[in-house]
């Protein structure tokens, strides 16, 4: 659409430049300024970029080289291998012990007491509490699987919300770039005028003002850009100074949304940090019921085997038996109103934290979907009233007053003006694009899910 408005505005400038130049002289730099614009008009519409970086592949690169989403992925496969640890018995403690040895010989024969002991002992915790332990850990690691997953849907939102801001820009620097070129030949044109006595010095004053002007922001423009495409880069994990390029063109269909109650229910089911919070509470509800098991004792089981030699005395007869003990011990919840008591009040809070973090993320979920759609919706009016309607008509009215200008009826300031308009009026029409692009990726996060699969 730019390109072919440069074009006709550049034909618009040689007839008015051929109306009002009779001399060879003027012809011939006229001639010249503008093979030389389309030529690189041209040389910039068959350029073709490479490497390009579309939307898409900046996603897939995020996706496989971003450190932060590694790192929780890599937290959640560590708290995966707790549950099988917490949930299985405390290991066996094997004692051996030299009970008795006289210190005079150290003599095992010399007292009836002295053997050498082989034991094992087992803890055992009270039925229940290793398969509680073991499910609060299963819920943990569930949560910080989907703190990864949410981890992810956030670095999706914020690579595309990026890369559609440096689409914004590279049009605005075309849109510039388009515009400075007319500028340029409005000088030339004023200058014809004036230089032939049609015209006046103010009318050249004002249009290398307005080029300055317009210059001053494309400097702006490129530095903002340069700021985006460090933080693209830094998200896909690429040196921050990496030139960036994109496609030229895109999909630019804006599609219906489902409606906001639709949205709110797939929100509730899908959103990644939704579902965390969930297991979390259900964590916190398994750790409940753990702190309540506390109240019960836990058991220890040791068996011990005692090695003795030597005989007896002469009026028992015969070797000294080995000894066989057996150990069962209780463990007492003596201090329970200052121990048990308190961890179950303890559990009991932080439940109901959980349940209050998971009723308000759920509030601001449904927010984070309303104000997403809120956007999306008014950038896409904007778009398509830009695009059919405002951009057109202000084309229209450059083009008029060109014509006008050029019997004398309009004059230059006007015509700058119109100009001046319709460049703004284009860059509203890409950053209405760019804005709709920003608010879906803005959705789909809050969401959890594609809501319009392209």
């Amino acid at each position: 659409m730019v390109g072919k408005r440069v074009i006709l505005m550049s034909k618009w400038v040689a007839i008015l430049l051929s109306s009002y130049v009779s001399t060879k002289r003027y012809l011939s730099r006229l001639t010249v300024v503008l093979c030389l614009f389309s030529s690189n008009f041209l040389w910039a519409d068959g350029q073709v970029a490479s490497p390009v970086l579309t939307e898409k592949i900046a996603v897939d690169i995020a996706l496989r080289d971003n450190p932060n989403l590694a790192q929780t992925k890599e937290r959640y496969l560590a708290l995966a291998n707790v549950p099988s640890q917490v949930g299985s018995l405390p290991d066996p403690m094997i004692s051996v012990n030299a009970m008795n040895l006289p210190t005079d010989s150290f003599d095992r024969r010399q007292e009836a007491m002295t053997q050498i002991q082989i034991g094992v002992s087992q803890a055992f915790p009270f039925p229940g509490k290793l398969g509680l332990k073991e499910g609060a850990a299963e819920f943990d690691a569930l949560a910080a699987r989907y703190q990864a997953d949410e981890v992810q849907l956030q670095l999706v939102k914020q690579v595309k919300t990026y890369w559609w801001q440096l689409y914004y820009l590279d049009r605005a620097l075309e849109t510039s770039d388009l515009n400075k070129s007319l500028l340029k030949q409005f000088i030339t044109v004023a200058k014809t005028k004036y230089e032939t006595g049609a015209g006046l010095q103010q009318d050249v004053l004002l249009s290398q003002l307005e080029l300055s002007k317009l210059m001053d922001q494309v400097i702006s423009l490129k530095a903002v850009r340069r700021h985006q495409a460090i933080r693209l880069n830094i998200l896909i994990d690429q040196p921050p100074n990496k030139r960036l390029v994109l496609p030229r063109t895109v999909q630019t269909t804006l599609h219906t949304l489902p409606n906001e109650q639709v949205l709110y229910e797939k929100a509730e089911s899908k959103r990644p940090r939704l579902r965390q919070s969930t297991a979390q509470m259900d964590a916190a509800k398994t750790r409940l019921n753990l702190a309540k098991r506390d109240y019960f004792p836990d058991f220890k089981l040791g068996v011990t085997y005692s090695d003795r030699i030597g005989d007896n005395p002469a009026f028992v007869g015969g070797s000294r038996a080995d000894f066989l003990s057996v150990m069962i011990g209780v463990k007492v919840p003596l201090y329970a109103n200052s121990k048990q008591a308190k961890a179950v009040k303890q559990k009991r809070h932080e439940l109901l934290k959980n349940r209050y973090v998971l009723a308000e993320e759920k509030t601001a979920a449904k927010g984070e979907v309303s104000s997403a759609v809120t956007d999306y919706n008014q950038a896409k009016e904007q778009f398509s009233l830009f695009g059919t309607g405002i951009v057109p008509q202000a084309q229209q009215t450059v083009k008029s007053m060109l014509a006008g200008y050029q019997v004398s009826e309009v004059d230059f300031l006007n015509l700058i003006r119109a100009q001046v308009t319709l460049f703004n009026y284009e860059l509203q029409y890409w950053k209405a694009l760019s804005d709709a692009k920003q608010a879906l990726a803005h959705l789909e996060a809050a969401i959890g899910e594609d809501v319009i699969n392209e």
